[in-house]
């Protein structure tokens, strides 16, 4: 409770309002993101560790706010000076500042750690600390108006808690909270409505992905064809309601269930059937099969037959679903119809999909989506805005998912993913995932003069992904000028000096090779290499002792994003330029013996080797014989950190 809950969840907060924050990033409780600091270098090097030589990053960014204690002592002035002079309206105060600030964090009990900072939280307790600050000027200037009699003197007292304060503050948080000229939450809506095909309906999951383009299509009246169903909120019958209306272009949403189906308290959740008992109480048999087609499923659920079902509590009865395998068959014709799926790709066409229920329980808003999905029967567009990875949010077909620009088409054609790796998710149709991205509008995104908060950035993540598997889509297809295009359009408009997320950037060095933009790619990785070489740098004043877990994370993390980007060059048979980067590479990461040995040098060898599994046997060929030409060249062999191994025949 003192450690987290008062001292962290609280107190964090409250110096960042009257004695300064550290950086926008979402703090968990390490020294690098989100804490308070004063710029007053003891006091936080005492806290936070060596704040000499911060990275560049670090420095600029725009909530690195200071204000040197000195809002903080004006309050604790002021509230002495109110205790002094009315205890009765300063205990009122207290109590009001005390149950908007401790009090909250007591009744909340917040686990660890949030999905966002919860600063909000404590508003009022911070409002009522600014009322004291004002008390504080006063004060001061009573004090000084006592002592000092010259009028010029109190007139300097005061301007002085100005600029302590107001003035201070106010420079130091502009550049943080102006959002002028800002159009990115805009933008990013109308990414996900110009993603979809024309009346389609798309499930999106929470609130990001909903409010905007609800303010799209009520307040800006845009792409009101496509039918917005937010996940979260179809476990409500009231919201199931509204989606069996007509609302503006947009068809009701189609549906087998009627309003008694899903009342409150009905159908919150299906469990499974147990099928010896089902069949004692004279259940048909064609609802027995481990395979069940959707509407057969669905048929199931909507029967108002209670099953008994008992647990360590005792008997109880509860609606029930009849198998964890569903058939969804595919009308080819409507598929083709409405656009789903183009012609070119007919060919690719399942006749069925089979959904596996991957666990026990089924719950009404998954229950809905399952019957939207049956009673659509392929004739209208169905989206996923993405953003989650459970298989239930993707209603168990996420096999059969086409990116397109930002949102996930289900379509009846398999593509395999890999479960480790969310960016693998959904097939991608170079084509139309071109002139979706082209379409894009970006409202500002990428102008310097505009604040590119830390939301704004996060979205970079995706969109950077969903940019690069459209340029290697076009790039396997020989379409290397449109795949360029693609590339150039993700680093204008997503700068990585203003969007960070430096991970997501190795993707565009490999996508610069393989369309032989080799100056391209060397300019990009030189550019990231320096982001984590000044990271490293600012890690390496850290003592060895005060090298906790916290900093040994940042330092192996930066270190192997480093050494990714430096094997790209080594895959993409750039060698000569690889080689120089190794050298370098290898020696900052010995700067940091408690991490590395030099076992775990960079070599060309190694990383050939250990991607060998991967990679086409021409391209282990053609890199040896690219080390034997720069050999030709008296290039010092030793510089290739080239072991000797019996690994590479």
């Amino acid at each position: 409770m003192l450690n987290y809950q008062i001292s962290y969840m609280y107190l964090r907060y409250f110096m960042w309002n009257f004695t300064g924050r550290q950086n926008d990033v979402q703090g968990e409780w390490d020294p690098f993101n989100g804490n308070w600091i004063s710029g007053i270098k003891f006091i936080d090097e005492f806290r936070l560790g060596n704040q000499d030589e911060l990275s560049e990053d670090m420095l600029n960014n725009p909530a690195r706010n200071t204000y040197f204690f000195l809002p903080l002592i004006l309050g604790l002035l002021g509230a002495i000076f109110h205790f002094t002079k009315d205890k009765k309206s300063f205990y009122v105060t207290l109590v009001l500042f005390v149950f908007t600030g401790i009090a909250i964090i007591i009744y909340l009990n917040q686990a660890i750690f949030q999905v966002r900072e919860r600063d909000y939280a404590y508003v009022g307790s911070f409002l009522v600390f600014s009322m004291w600050i004002g008390m504080g000027v006063y004060s001061i200037y009573e004090g000084l108006r006592d002592l000092i009699k010259s009028k010029p003197a109190q007139l300097v007292s005061l301007v002085a808690c100005f600029a302590a304060a107001p003035l201070l503050m106010g420079v130091q948080n502009w550049d943080d909270h102006d959002r002028s000229g800002k159009y990115s939450a805009l933008e990013n809506a109308r990414k996900y409505l110009d993603s979809c095909l024309p009346n389609a309906m798309i499930f999106t999951i929470g609130d990001n992905d909903t409010f905007p383009l609800w303010y799209l299509q009520e307040v800006e009246n845009y792409r009101t064809d496509v039918r917005v169903v937010c996940t979260s909120l179809l476990s409500t019958a009231w919201y199931m309601d509204d989606m069996k209306k007509q609302a503006w272009d947009s068809a009701p949403v189609p549906s087998t269930l009627s309003h008694s189906d899903y009342t409150y308290g009905t159908r919150d959740v299906l469990l499974p059937l147990d099928k010896e008992k089902a069949v004692e109480m004279g259940a048909p048999k064609a609802f027995l099969k481990d395979t069940l087609d959707i509407t057969d499923w669905m048929a199931w659920v909507r029967s108002n037959k209670r099953y008994t079902m008992e647990d360590r509590f005792g008997p109880y009865e509860e609606h029930t679903y009849p198998s964890k395998f569903i058939r969804v068959p595919v009308n080819k014709q409507a598929v083709l119809a409405n656009g789903v799926v183009p012609e070119k790709d007919a060919d690719k066409i399942v006749d069925e999909i089979i959904i596996e229920l991957d666990s026990d329980y089924v719950y009404k808003n998954r229950m809905f989506m399952l019957d939207i999905l049956a009673a659509n029967n392929w004739e209208r567009p169905i989206y996923f805005s993405g953003g989650a990875f459970g298989d239930e949010d993707y209603i168990w077909m996420k096999d059969y998912l086409q990116l397109d620009g930002c949102a996930y088409r289900l379509i009846p054609i398999k593509s395999e993913y890999d479960p480790r790796d969310p960016f693998s998710m959904g097939r991608v149709d170079a084509d139309h995932g071109y002139e979706v991205l082209k379409s894009w509008k970006w409202g500002n995104s990428g102008n310097p003069d505009v604040l590119h908060d830390v939301e704004t950035r996060r979205n970079s993540v995706g969109f950077r992904s969903n940019i690069t598997r459209v340029a290697t889509a076009l790039t396997e297809e020989g379409k290397l000028d449109k795949a360029e295009e693609i590339l150039d359009l993700g680093m204008e408009k997503m700068p990585l000096e203003l969007f960070g997320h430096y991970s997501m950037i190795e993707p565009f060095v490999t996508g610069y090779y393989n369309i032989g933009k080799r100056e391209k790619a060397r300019d990009l990785l030189l550019r990231v290499i320096a982001k984590y070489q000044d990271e490293l740098e600012f890690y390496e004043n850290f003592n060895i002792d005060d090298q906790g877990e916290d900093v040994s994370i940042a330092i192996i993390t930066a270190v192997e994003r480093y050494r990714n980007l430096v094997q790209s060059a080594i895959l993409a048979k750039d060698m000569k330029f690889a080689t120089e980067q190794i050298d370098i590479f290898n020696e900052y990461m010995m700067r940091f013996p408690k991490q590395y040995d030099p076992r775990e040098k960079l070599s060309i060898v190694n990383t050939i080797s250990s991607n060998s599994d991967d990679l086409d046997p021409a391209l282990i060929d053609s890199a040896m014989l690219e080390l034997l030409r720069i050999n030709e060249e008296n290039t010092d062999l030793e510089s290739l950190q080239t072991p000797k191994s019996d690994s590479l025949d």
